[in-house]
């Protein structure tokens, strides 16, 4: 892998900056000229780190002559783009070093030196991304799961003191009051032992805030739990080099990216570069509001970049979004969210890149600019990029970044184009297509119940859940009959009685993953909270609410405020920082309200301020879920139902008899700013940075070994060397042809990442459960599939297992299959067992946008190990395909207008299909079934470095061999 020296080809552009720092930078507008200055902002990034990287061998002149050339490239050609850095969170995290570890193992047995595979970039590793709730305010007493099993089995790791690991600093500047935190620690014992894993707070700005109890069980149960993968982790940041994992306790991946690892403008022996990441992470796109080009890829590329190899994209189309105008008082950034998310969903924009200009951009903070972009996901953007300016410069002095830093990131940023400005008189950049959302025109609104996308007024909720009960099952639709959709039923919950009706609220969620960098929504919250019980308003006790900030900065603001007594006091109480309700690790609802639910047959609801709503996610009895902001979320837990009219009919009742609307506790936005502005000070982000580099106790004593090779653990459950290497040969092997192969699962349209990859709870009749019974755990001791992504034969008994999964072989949802040799239904698991053992190869027949929502490695991982060869559909979710390719499995798809009901396919064929020895992009197949029917598919690789990929058995084998 040993090239010449990159950016030799344009040494001539290095210069140095033309202030007092003295540092160099490459002049890239130079080579373009008038190209440059009509390029996208976010496609000149791209071709400052093609010019910085460019060594003639993985980035070639023609390479950045071609992204130089975008205007007429687009959409053409294939191109090579070295990120920055990498952020790994714990989930997808786990997976991608355990890879990393295994590979270690696999060049050893080829001949190599494992030494050498490290990561080549910066990598950094969140710990806590990911939080699963056991206890909340209903459920305080209940007993935890301990998570015992593995854990107090392991001892055979290497009894090593752990010692703390500083990580680099990110040009944030010290306190800048009179005071010492680290000093206040060692001389206050309360002090510490109250809040020793959330960031301590500057008592020059804000007083100490003891955490609630919940937080300190919720984290003492998760270090427990999650021992092993915590001591694998450390292992990692001590032999892996480039890798620094950040503390547990500190908070989300994507939230921590923003709040601390990102630098805007890198600095790397005193060359300045654009900041630029990706990472295994969706959410990873919200750092584009900062003006940081990023993007979440699966753990197969995040890993092949981590080795040094660059992120191969299709030089994407980039469709400019004008902003005009400004939105109502009552919209807040969440309905300018939606409302911007549905506007381009309709336009479509998937696979492309999305960049915001307008006067618009410049009256929207870096908070809601953030919030924004990490919702492109939703809308199918690679990212939504707003470029710097000077509210991005604000935003960052308050966020504690050196004075002289941000004038030399300002002086370089003009340098080279980069810097956004409202008075442009060169005028805007050429994009592919421009698009207008006009401010004004977008309301309160929510999003469900099904799914992100179906958006509907706050105004239209109740007319709108009422027609979800007439229409017929489907993407809205629950078809219950007209006499039954007024149906009551008692419940009895802590010696009073409630009515449980279609469209009550049981789980209210104030979650992490899109509001946790918005102090104004979040605020709006707690003050709604606050005047809602100033106005004598309560939560019913049996709703399961809960509140989880992805840091300890949101706790400090809502502290400081004075609200969080009051969110408290209706039931949000703080549970922890991680995704926890979102990914389905709630707290389980009570006997009661589950026994109405199902003797009523009743449509419940679950209300949270996420991101993602698909049915079964929060709870398999929760049918209906919607998006809401955080103040809605709050309002409706109030209101107990969302079959509510908010402009007509009142939220309660007060002690008097008096009505309560929502006009009369809903908190101007004068309100919310005048305590944002207060707040939002440079003392938050410097705690957060503060808490990171002093770590915490637990973390610090941690146990972990330090040899080259990890010694894995056979008895272990957490932690298994994977069985991707297992015929790994030193050259690859000519393609094989699919034969006779059977379809495992036959879906239909939209089947999401969620459908595929684990997530969530073990379910104790599932096959993965049965495994961990064979060895002995019990089910209070199986924890999640996040906590166990470590072990390949957990993740591959989780795949396809979840219970909204609709196959067309089974005809109703459940995570079944037929076995066609035996004519069994079965697990899918245990299927695709009986058929390895067999020697049948599998293929899955899908829909439109296979594999869509988030990221997950998984998704494919899984399918891999279950045995499936290639995946036939009628369109895919790029993200997904790209993992498909990664690990070796053929992405198929059908011709434009055709698909399995067109050709006559029942799905109970068996496929044959070959592949020539010269594979191109888009190339056309035949395929072959037992019934001699003929039909022709594309293959549907992009360019020449996937059908690479593909041919040397996916990324793993591809970048081992070239170690080895």
């Amino acid at each position: 892998m040993d090239a010449p020296s990159a950016g030799y080809t344009f040494e001539y552009l290095i210069e140095t900056l033309n202030d007092s720092s003295h540092k160099k930078f490459f002049n890239v507008p130079k080579l373009g000229g008038t190209k440059y200055d009509v390029l996208p902002y976010s496609i000149r990034v791209l071709l400052e780190a093609a010019v910085r990287n460019c060594d003639g061998f993985l980035m070639k002149k023609e390479d950045v002559m071609n992204i130089l050339d975008w205007k007429t490239k687009q959409s053409n050609v294939e191109v090579p783009f070295f990120p920055a850095r990498v952020l790994l969170q714990d989930f997808t995290g786990i997976p991608a070093m355990v890879d990393f570890a295994a590979m270690r193992e696999a060049v050893k047995t080829l001949g190599g030196d494992p030494k050498k595979v490290h990561p080549a970039c910066p990598t950094d590793l969140t710990v806590d991304h990911s939080l699963q709730i056991d206890f909340n305010k209903c459920a305080i007493q209940n007993a935890p799961n301990p998570g015992g099993g593995d854990l107090q089995k392991a001892g055979k790791l290497s009894p090593l003191k752990a010692q703390p690991k500083k990580l680099p600093c990110r040009g944030q500047t010290a306190c800048r009051g009179s005071c010492d935190s680290g000093e206040l620690s060692r001389n206050s014992g309360k002090f510490s032992s109250q809040i020793e894993n959330t960031p301590i707070l500057c008592p020059f700005h804000l007083q100490p805030v003891p955490e609630p109890e919940t937080v300190l069980k919720n984290q003492e149960v998760e270090f427990g739990r999650n021992r092993e993968r915590l001591q694998f982790f450390k292992w990692s940041s001590r032999v892996f080099k480039n890798v620094a994992v950040i503390p547990p306790g500190t908070g989300m991946a994507h939230q921590v990216n923003l709040e601390y690892l990102s630098r805007v403008v890198f600095e790397e022996k005193d060359l300045l570069f654009p900041d630029s990441v990706v990472g295994t992470d969706s959410h990873i796109t919200m750092v584009n509001g900062l003006g940081i080009l990023g993007w979440g890829v699966g753990g197969i590329e995040t890993e092949s970049v981590m080795l040094g190899l660059p992120v191969s994209l299709t030089l994407p189309e980039v469709v400019g979004c004008e902003l005009t105008g400004s939105s109502n008082p009552f919209v807040t950034s969440i309905d300018v969210v939606l409302g911007i998310t549905k506007h381009l969903r309709q336009v479509g924009v998937a696979g492309k890149f999305v960049e915001f200009f307008g006067s618009g951009v410049s009256q929207l903070s870096i908070v809601d600019r953030t919030t924004i972009a990490n919702m492109c996901p939703e809308y199918g953007a690679i990212l939504s990029f707003f470029p710097v300016d000077n509210v991005t410069l604000k935003h960052l002095e308050h966020t504690g970044f050196n004075k002289a830093k941000l004038k030399s990131m300002e002086t370089y940023l003009k340098a080279v184009k980069l810097f956004r400005n409202d008075q442009n008189n060169s005028g805007e950049p050429e994009y592919s297509q421009v698009i207008h959302i006009n401010l004004n025109s977008i309301v309160p609104s929510v999003s469900g119940p099904k799914r992100p996308q179906d958006r509907v007024a706050v105004t239209d909720m109740k007319n709108d859940f009422q027609a979800c009960l007439n229409e017929k099952v489907g993407f809205k639709g629950f078809q219950i009959a007209a006499e039954k959709q007024n149906d009551i039923v008692p419940i009895h919950y802590e010696g009073s009685e409630y009515k449980l009706s279609h469209g009550s609220v049981v789980i209210a969620a104030v979650i992490s993953c899109t509001n946790n960098c918005n102090p104004s929504v979040m605020l709006a919250a707690g003050l709604l909270a606050k005047k809602a019980v100033q106005a004598g308003l309560h939560v019913k006790p049996y709703i399961r609410t809960s509140l989880s900030p992805g840091s300890g900065m949101v706790t400090h603001y809502l502290s400081s405020s004075g609200v969080l007594p009051y969110l408290s006091k209706l039931g949000f109480e703080i549970v922890g920082y991680g995704c926890s309700t979102c990914v389905g690790n709630t707290a389980p609802l009570s006997e009661a309200v589950l026994t109405a639910v199902k003797q009523g047959d009743l449509v419940t609801c679950g209300v949270l301020s996420g991101n993602k709503n698909f049915e079964g996610r929060l709870c398999d009895c929760v049918r209906a879920n919607y998006l809401a902001s955080p103040p809605l979320v709050v309002a409706y837990a109030i209101a107990g139902t969302v079959n509510i009219d908010f402009q007509t009919e009142p939220l309660g009742t007060n002690s008097t008899g008096k009505n309560i609307y929502l006009h009369d506790i809903w908190p101007s936005r004068e309100e919310v700013h005048q305590i944002e502005e207060e707040l939002v000070i440079l003392s938050m982000f410097k705690t957060l940075k503060e808490k990171i580099e002093m770590g915490n106790k637990r973390w610090s004593s941690l146990e972990a070994p330090d040899s080259v090779l990890f010694p894995w653990d056979l008895k272990s459950t957490y932690i298994r060397c994977p069985s991707f290497f297992d015929k790994l040969t030193k050259e690859p092997v000519a393609l094989q042809p699919i034969e006779n192969a059977h379809v495992l699962l036959y879906l239909g349209d939209s089947v999401t990442t969620d459908h595929i990859s684990p997530a969530g709870s073990i379910a104790r009749s599932s096959a993965a459960a049965k495994y961990l019974t064979n060895r002995g755990l019990t089910p209070r001791e199986f924890n999640s599939y996040g906590a166990r992504r470590g072990n390949d034969a957990v993740m591959t008994r989780g795949t396809f297992a979840n219970i909204k999964l609709f196959n067309k072989f089974v005809g109703k949802p459940a995570p079944k299959t037929i076995h066609f040799p035996s004519g069994q239904t079965l697990d899918v698991f245990e299927a695709a067992e009986l058929y390895q053992k067999e020697g049948i190869p599998l293929i899955i027949l899908a829909g439109k946008k296979y594999g869509s929502g988030n990221s997950r490695d998984w998704a494919a991982k899984g399918p891999y190990l279950l045995g499936v060869k290639a995946v036939l559909a009628e369109s895919y979710e790029k993200i997904h395909k790209d993992h498909l390719i990664g690990i070796g499995i053929a992405p198929l798809q059908f011709l434009p207008g055709e698909n399995a009901d067109s050709l006559g396919l029942s799905g109970r064929e068996t496929f044959s299909v070959t592949f020539p020895e010269e594979l191109s992009p888009g190339i056309t197949l035949n395929i072959k079934t037992s019934t001699g029917k003929v039909f022709s598919v594309i293959a549907s690789f992009e360019n020449d470095v996937e059908i690479t990929l593909y041919k040397h058995g996916g990324l793993l084998n591809f970048v081992a061999r070239k170690f080895s």
